[in-house]
């Protein structure tokens, strides 16, 4: 059985904290339907790159978003102008991911500021594990994710951007379907399945950045692993790279 809760209670995030340590008490106060409480073993913690970042200092002053997108801009992919006169860029950023606006965020932030995503989402993946697991005596998987847009679809849906102890891919190639035929192309990217649950039950707007889900333990694992940037298309893989 698949569980998940956001809990209530993490403090505000600045450059001097210690995230780990503020989340320990958050994750210990968790409650779950069979009488236990806080972490355990193959739970996956999942927390929104706005916090991280915040931890991290990403916060930047800035007269002109624009000029922070560009600089964080490694490849253009495509732009759009509007009626208004502003334009949206949809690029490749430095952590190698493509987003709008270089996953430059001005929501939650104070006038005149931005907040830039954290520079190595999957270090910070890690690092928040070892902090959790020198506090808690477990190893939990952990996520940081981040809002994005899909191309031909509508809305948007969180994704995993760093990660820590957790097979981020599943690779079904050569095992068989219900009807015995090979699968040749399944490979199911766990990690943004995971992160866009966590966000059903964080919200966007209910100052609950941290979310833990119970029953992947399967796909937790000791060592760190690879991280999220196993996700991340090669460009000689990349069909849509030059257009049609």
């Amino acid at each position: 059985m698949l569980l998940a809760q956001a809990p209530d209670g993490v403090p505000e995030v600045t450059s001097s904290t210690d995230l780990a340590a503020a989340l320990t008490p958050v994750l210990g106060s968790l409650t779950w339907p069979d009488g236990t409480s806080g972490l355990a073993e193959g739970d996956i913690v999942v927390v929104a790159s706005k916090v991280v970042a915040k931890a991290e200092g990403r916060l930047r002053k800035a007269a002109d978003r624009d000029a922070v997108i560009d600089e964080e801009t490694v490849r253009v992919v495509a732009t759009r102008n509007y009626p208004d006169g502003s334009t949206l860029k949809i690029v490749e950023n430095r952590q190698g991911l493509v987003m709008a606006a270089a996953g430059v965020d001005s929501s939650n932030v104070l006038p005149g500021t931005v907040l830039l995503l954290p520079e190595d989402p999957d270090e910070s993946a890690r690092r928040l594990r070892r902090g959790l697991n020198a506090r808690l005596g477990m190893r939990p998987g952990v996520l940081v994710t981040d809002s994005v847009g899909r191309p031909w679809r509508r809305g948007i849906a969180d994704i995993s951007i760093g990660a820590a102890g957790l097979d981020v891919l599943q690779d079904l190639r050569s095992q068989r379907d219900g009807n015995g035929r090979e699968l040749r192309a399944t490979v199911i990217a766990v990690a943004d399945e995971i992160a866009a649950a966590a966000d059903l039950v964080r919200g966007k707007t209910g100052g609950r950045p941290v979310a833990v889900l119970r029953g992947l333990s399967h796909l937790v694992t000791a060592e760190d692993g690879d991280g999220a940037q196993v996700a991340i298309r090669p460009p000689e893989e990349d069909m849509f790279r030059t257009g049609s």
